[in-house]
């Protein structure tokens, strides 16, 4: 049996990147998986692609940053699945600039979806998880919810706050049999890092030269990452934010 066998998870923004390979190693560990992306097309292909491997997955459009949205994903789970066990908030977007200059709308974009989005997923699921006493809601994070970078001021606003949420959330219903807990990657190779890259002024060689293992995680790496998370394997841990960063962190040199 694998890992997630009988359970039933929504993982947000999971057409593509991060989301999609948490979604296809749930898939693969047993759970029955609703993939989201604002696009409900995207999903759906995304899903096909699952179910033509032989895995149970249902594609689901809906933008997570509207809660009526995210009240209907988790309705669809247990619709379609009977249950809701897991729920990952991972859908996020990101603006970069030079503060003085951000639009104040691309800001609260940004916090619209990252975070407040996160907020609106996490009431979704436990509307769900705590009636029946049990279930795990897991925070995509970042690593730049625990250190600033430059230009990022939307992005470690949102982040920052989704490490201070997921510390509320668990306070609150982790008694009840709802485990909440941030995940906070490094740079991941994704679509999004190369959108980044263009407006960001990095390149792959600084982020090798700053990070310890000297690369770049991969997706199957945060994957596994969450897979524990969302296991019994993970049964005590609540109200924590865990990093995956090939040490990135632990490193104060110039």
């Amino acid at each position: 049996m694998g890992r997630l066998e009988q359970r039933v998870a929504v993982v947000t923004g999971s057409s593509t990147g991060i989301g999609r390979a948490i979604a296809q190693l749930y898939a693969q560990e047993g759970a029955k998986v609703l993939i989201n992306s604002r696009s409900a097309e995207r999903a759906q292909e995304a899903a096909a692609e699952l179910r033509a491997a032989g895995l149970h997955a249902l594609g689901v459009g809906g933008d997570v940053s509207r809660p009526d949205d995210a009240g209907r994903l988790a309705e669809t789970a247990v619709r379609e699945f009977g249950r809701l066990d897991v729920w990952v908030n991972n859908a996020g977007i990101n603006a970069i600039g030079p503060s003085v200059d951000l639009p104040f709308s691309d800001y609260l974009r940004v916090l619209e979806v990252n975070l407040a989005g996160a907020f609106a997923g996490s009431q979704a699921a436990a509307r769900v998880m705590l009636p029946q006493g049990s279930g795990v809601i897991l925070q995509i994070g970042s690593i730049f919810g625990e250190v600033g970078m430059p230009q990022r001021a939307a992005y470690c606003s949102a982040k920052h706050g989704l490490i201070g949420l997921t510390k509320v959330l668990s306070n609150e219903w982790s008694g009840r049999g709802v485990r909440v807990v941030c995940l906070d990657p490094a740079y991941i190779r994704t679509n999004l890092d190369v959108q980044d890259q263009s407006s960001g002024d990095y390149s792959d060689s600084d982020v090798e030269r700053r990070t310890p293992m000297g690369r770049y995680g991969t997706l199957e790496e945060v994957a596994r990452t969450a897979l524990f998370l969302a296991s019994d394997d993970a049964s005590y841990i609540s109200g924590s934010h865990i990093t995956v960063d090939g040490g990135w962190m632990a490193y104060g040199g110039w």
